[in-house]
């Protein structure tokens, strides 16, 4: 394809279940990528959808096939009641990650809810999908996919961290562009802070409330993951099979375990982005509205930590799948090896025509 103007809806649904992230936006390519952002939209989980998603990974094969049509199905409606509700006219693609149901690559498998051909039909629009499958089938890790939107549209930034379900990094290393899972985040704070009848922790004051139990943080920061050189990626059956589990066995109160976590994860980030001197790390995705997180990393680091606009913090990932989309359009390359660890660099995703 020649054209390089494009406009397109980026649609991403997180481990953490804040919601669907819709992104209406033009690419314009003139040398480099530029964006002009229109309109964004968080749309919050009904309680069936948000209670489903949570235990995808205790469904048999059949019962995940079933709940992806009727996923694809609601996802098509949301997608259509926000074109309609901004009175949308022109969409070259609809780019949508989907959900991920199952993600073990070192079985060679993810699966990614949300993702059926029929989509492109419920929407009669062109939509561009289902991006983590070839990755995976290349020997990656099939995430994550971020980076290739970090090294073309901010590459202003020593590292690109997010902060959402799971910590990831992206950043350069001799030209080079590298990323990764860093430890679990939102995931595990907001499971922990359900029982107060909180969806999460409004600027991390009920950990800042909590004390530091050194036993678990220890326990926590000796997990072998955190030893492992990069590609390397996270799910959340790992966080079931070793997160919940040592914090379940020390008992502890629920300002406790949101305090230690919180430790835990500002110690573990500190430690990634102080691999490099007078750094400039920019911080999206919705832990970046937990402030005692923030200034714990702060504090542990002389790198300039920023904060971009509320529309880069929450929709920074529904931006660039919406490029990532773009890139698969044009036929080039949207996923890199370096960062998944896959056996070449390609144009990953699926494109389906209404």
């Amino acid at each position: 394809m020649t054209k390089e103007t494009f406009k397109v809806i980026g649609v991403m649904s997180g481990t953490s279940l804040d919601g669907i992230d819709l992104i209406y936006v033009q690419f314009n390519f003139d040398e480099k990528w530029t964006y002009t952002i229109y309109t964004t939209e968080t749309v919050s989980y009904t309680q069936y959808w948000e209670n489903t998603l949570k235990h995808l990974v205790s469904n048999s094969k059949q019962e995940l096939k079933d709940i992806d049509d009727g996923y694809t199905v609601y996802l098509a409606e949301v997608i259509n009641s926000f074109i309609k509700k901004n009175h949308i006219e022109t969409v070259d693609a609809i780019c949508s990650h989907g959900h991920t149901a199952l993600h073990q690559p070192q079985s060679g498998m993810t699966y990614q809810i949300g993702n059926l051909p029929k989509m492109s039909k419920l929407l009669q629009h062109t939509v561009v999908c289902d991006f983590r499958v070839q990755d995976v089938e290349l020997g990656g890790q099939g995430a994550p996919l971020v980076p290739v939107g970090d090294k073309l549209l901010f590459s202003d930034y020593d590292f690109c961290l997010n902060l959402g379900g799971f910590a990831n990094i992206s950043t350069e290393i001799d030209d080079t562009r590298i990323a990764y899972d860093i430890c679990p985040v939102n995931i595990v704070l907001n499971h922990y802070v359900k029982p107060l009848g909180f969806n999460y922790d409004n600027e991390g004051q009920i950990a800042k409330s909590g004390k530091l139990h050194i036993e678990l943080l220890n326990q926590l920061n000796d997990l072998d993951f955190y030893s492992k050189s990069h590609p390397k990626s996270l799910g959340l059956e790992w966080v079931k099979q070793l997160i919940f589990p040592i914090i379940d066995a020390y008992n502890l109160p629920i300002e406790t375990i949101l305090r230690t976590f919180t430790e835990h994860v500002a110690i573990q980030i500190s430690k990634e982005i102080n691999t490099k001197h007078n750094a400039k790390v920019l911080v999206s995705g919705g832990g970046a509205y937990n402030k005692f997180l923030l200034d714990l990393i702060v504090s542990k680091t002389k790198n300039s930590v920023e904060l971009p606009s509320k529309e880069i913090i929450e929709f920074k990932e529904a931006l660039i799948f919406g490029l990532l989309g773009v890139l698969k359009l044009k036929g080039t390359v949207n996923c890199l090896k370096s960062v998944t660890g896959a056996k070449k660099d390609h144009s990953s995703g699926r494109i389906y025509y209404p």
